[in-house]
């Protein structure tokens, strides 16, 4: 047996060589999951603008933008309805019980939810606007500054820290927009032929206004998750049910009158529909990818994405790419990278050594309780309705 041991023979290496295959297999099979998901969020992030930017801006009839937002609700809430089904085998009785208990039992949990809600209903109205009247890559970029209203609103609600590089990271994110917003009052200023449906102001204070409720809505939905133990496709349908109420009393409010006569679904083309499925699925597609990303890939996805909408614009609507935009636009990604870049970890002192046990099972509870297992305060990529937004 010594000589077996000594050769490296027997059961024991045979089971030791299993398992390094094994594990290999498995981090192979992570790495191509992490590209898959970074494929998908990059191709989520800017397919969603893009289309809704072609729609708004072909000839001819025009949807209503307050009955798709209520359409991808439904959609939304219908489909986490479904997979909520799903995963109690079947059983409409277990599902009925889920559904009275989570939404009416609990009903004060899922009165809390009206607020973000509201926000985010009112923030997809305002993308619709914002895209109807901005070039999308404009748009992509100036986007971007939902990172750094999720940043002040983390430190003033939640008391968070941020790092000296993120906080310079986000000194550059607000000179790389002002920047490309410089250079496109220039460019418009220089331009003769203005399109009379397309009002760059009114995009601008639209973009900006959802920015300001993006980073509200994230951070106050976030402080009241703390401690909450319902699944991520619950919390979808407690939010839709909010968000389709309150997308048909601004529909009302906006178009009742225009789609009393003509229909709540006038205009709506194959394109359309596309749009609205994307925008319904889109976000729960990227609630099940993400687990797979790190905050550097999810970094990298939304730099990539604004790279790729503004190639596609340049195509597609003839966007006009100078220095000045270029310039602009790499600061924006150069500092979305670095905010998604890993905190350098502290040093631990003597004091805080004897409670990082407990603080370790205190993260571990939160993250348990999230549902899908990521840490949601490192976590500004995300849009933490699941939403795209």
């Amino acid at each position: 047996s010594a000589t077996m041991a000594a050769s490296g023979d027997g059961p024991g290496a045979g089971v030791a060589a299993d398992k390094g295959i094994g594990s290999r297999r498995h981090s192979e099979g992570n790495r191509k999951l992490k590209y898959i998901s970074l494929a998908i969020l990059v191709v989520q992030n800017a397919s969603l603008i893009l289309s809704i930017r072609y729609v708004r801006t072909l000839p001819g009839d025009r949807f209503f933008s307050t009955s798709a937002v209520v359409m991808a609700e439904v959609l939304k809430v219908l489909t986490c309805l479904l997979i909520i089904l799903f995963q109690k085998r079947g059983s409409l009785r277990d599902f009925a019980l889920l559904l009275y208990d989570s939404i009416v039992v609990q009903h004060r949990d899922t009165l809390k939810l009206a607020v973000p809600s509201l926000i985010y209903t009112l923030q997809n109205n305002l993308q619709y606007i914002a895209i109807s009247n901005l070039p999308a890559a404009t748009f992509q970029v100036t986007y971007q500054l939902k990172i750094l209203t999720t940043a002040v609103f983390s430190v003033l609600m939640l008391q968070k820290s941020l790092s000296r590089l993120q906080w310079v990271s986000l000194v550059l994110l607000f000179a790389g927009v002002a920047i490309v917003q410089v250079e496109q009052e220039g460019g418009r200023k220089e331009t003769s032929v203005v399109s009379e449906s397309q009002n760059y102001a009114k995009g601008l204070v639209a973009v900006v206004v959802s920015c300001l409720s993006s980073g509200f809505a994230g951070v106050y939905f976030e402080k009241i998750l703390k401690g909450s133990a319902a699944s991520v496709w619950m919390r979808n349908v407690q939010l839709g049910i909010f968000g389709t109420l309150l997308g048909l009393l601004g529909l009302w409010w906006n178009d009742g009158a225009a789609i009393a006569e003509r229909g709540f679904l006038f205009g709506y083309t194959p394109l359309v529909w596309a749009v609205i499925f994307n925008q319904a699925f889109g976000g729960l597609l990227v609630a099940v990818v993400v687990k797979y990303a790190d905050n550097i890939l999810k970094g990298f996805a939304t730099s990539f994405s604004i790279v790729v909408s503004t190639v596609t614009s340049v195509y597609l609507f003839g966007f006009h790419v100078d220095l000045l935009f270029t310039l602009g636009a790499s600061l924006v990604i150069g500092a979305v990278y670095m905010y998604s870049l890993p905190r350098a970890p502290a040093a631990p002192s003597a004091s805080s050594s004897s409670s990082a046990s407990s603080s370790s099972s205190l993260v571990s509870h939160s993250r348990n309780h999230m549902g899908d297992g990521r840490d949601p305060e490192s976590d500004p990529f995300l849009p933490k309705s699941v939403l795209v937004k």
